[in-house]
C-alpha cells in the first residue's frame, strides 16, 4: 500500500504571466515561497532555464539567495543547476556561500542537460568539449567540495568546505538513475514534463541503490503537475494554462503563462494536443476527493517518498490555494 502522507515539495520555474514583467515575476516567486512556507511544504526548488524570453530562471543562484532571504525555515534549492553550463568549483563557491549565510536550508540538485537549445547552450558552455559527458566526475567534485576539510585537494570551495550541502540527482531519463543509485543519492524524476521513462527509472534506482554516508536507503522523489481546485471542473478550466504552456512548448513559441480558455478547441490541432498531453500526462487534477484518489492509486503503484508539485496556474491565489488543498490531501490522517 503505498503511503500518501509524504513529505510533499514545490518546483518553480518561475515564469511570467501575461501582463507581468521579470520583476514581477521574481516578485510572485518569492510571493509563492512564503505561502507555501506558511502551508508547511518541505522545500522550494527553483529551475534553471536560459533564453527562455517567458521564464525567468535563468540565475538559479541568485533566485535561490532572494528566496532565502524572504523565508525563515523552508529549504530552498535547485531543481536543478544544469553541471554542462557551470564549473563545479564555481557552484560550490555559490552554494558553499549560501550555506554559511542560512545553513542546513540550501539544497543542490543537479541536471545533466543543458536546460536550453543548442546554440545557447555553446554560449552558456565553459568549455568547447561536451561537459555532458562529464557529469558524474563534476558530481563527485561536488561531494568532495562540500566534504571534510581532510578529504580536500589542492582546489577548495571556501566557503563550501565542510558546509555538506546535501545533492539530489535528477532526471528525465533512465542516465542518471544509474548513478544516483550508485553514488547512494536521492533521485528526483521529472515527471512533471518527461513522464515516459518513469517507472522503469525509478525500478533501476532502486533495485541498483547502494548505501552511502549520505543515504542508507533510496530516497525517491517525483516531480509532478498538481492542479487542485474547490471542485473537478474549476481544475479542468485552470488545467487550460498548463495545457497553453506545454503547446508553446511544442510550437517552440515565446507566449508569458495565459489566463484559462474555456476550451482548447482551435487553439491546438490534434497532433499538437497528443505532444502536449503526453508530456503532462502524470498530473493530479481536481477536487480534494479526486485527487486523493489519484494520489492513492499513484502510490500504489509507485510508493515514491516526496511528491514534488508544479503548478501552472495564472491566477497567483488559485495557484496559493491549490497548493493548499494538495497539502491538506496529504496531512489528512
Amino acid at each position: 500500500m503505498g503511503n500518501i502522507n509524504i513529505p510533499v515539495s514545490v518546483l518553480n520555474l518561475a515564469p511570467i504571466r501575461q501582463g507581468q514583467n521579470s520583476k514581477q515575476a521574481i516578485e510572485a516567486m518569492v510571493d509563492l515561497a512564503q505561502a507555501t512556507e506558511e502551508l508547511g511544504y518541505q522545500r522550494y526548488w527553483i529551475a534553471e532555464h536560459h533564453n527562455t524570453p517567458t521564464l525567468v530562471s535563468s540565475a538559479t543562484a541568485i533566485l535561490i539567495k532572494h528566496a532565502l532571504e524572504h523565508t525563515k525555515t523552508i529549504k530552498v534549492g535547485s531543481g536543478g543547476i544544469m553541471l554542462p553550463n557551470h564549473s563545479p568549483l564555481v557552484v560550490a563557491e555559490q552554494f558553499g556561500t549560501m550555506a554559511t549565510i542560512y545553513p542546513n536550508r540550501v539544497e543542490l540538485g543537479l541536471g545533466r542537460a543543458p536546460g536550453t537549445d543548442m546554440m545557447t547552450a555553446s554560449a552558456l558552455r565553459r568549455s568547447k568539449n561536451d561537459s555532458v559527458y562529464t557529469f558524474p566526475e563534476d558530481v563527485q567534485a561536488l561531494l568532495t567540495y562540500f566534504g571534510p576539510e581532510e578529504h580536500q585537494g589542492y582546489v577548495r570551495a571556501y566557503p563550501g568546505v565542510e558546509t555538506e550541502v546535501p545533492l539530489y540527482i535528477l532526471g528525465s531519463s533512465t542516465d542518471s538513475a544509474y548513478l544516483a543509485a550508485s553514488l547512494g543519492l536521492p533521485y528526483v524524476f521529472a515527471s512533471h514534463f518527461a513522464p515516459k521513462f518513469m517507472g522503469q527509472a525509478i525500478s533501476i534506482y532502486r533495485e541498483r541503490f547502494k548505501p552511502s554516508q549520505y543515504l542508507d536507503k533510496p530516497y525517491m522523489m517525483v516531480c509532478l503537475n498538481v492542479i487542485a481546485a474547490e471542485t473537478d471542473e474549476e481544475a479542468r478550466y485552470q488545467q487550460t494554462t498548463m495545457q497553453q504552456f506545454f503547446l508553446n512548448v511544442v510550437r517552440g513559441s515565446r507566449n508569458p503563462l495565459q489566463p484559462p480558455v474555456e476550451s482548447m478547441d482551435g487553439i491546438w490541432n490534434p497532433m499538437e494536443e497528443e505532444m502536449a498531453k503526453s508530456m503532462s500526462s502524470v498530473t493530479l487534477l481536481g477536487s480534494k476527493e479526486t485527487i486523493r484518489q489519484q494520489l492513492t492509486s499513484f502510490q500504489d503503484q509507485y510508493a515514491v517518498d516526496e511528491i514534488m508539485a508544479v503548478s501552472y496556474i495564472y491566477d497567483a491565489d488559485k495557484q496559493k490555494r491549490s497548493y493548499e488543498l494538495f497539502k491538506e490531501v496529504v496531512d489528512e490522517k
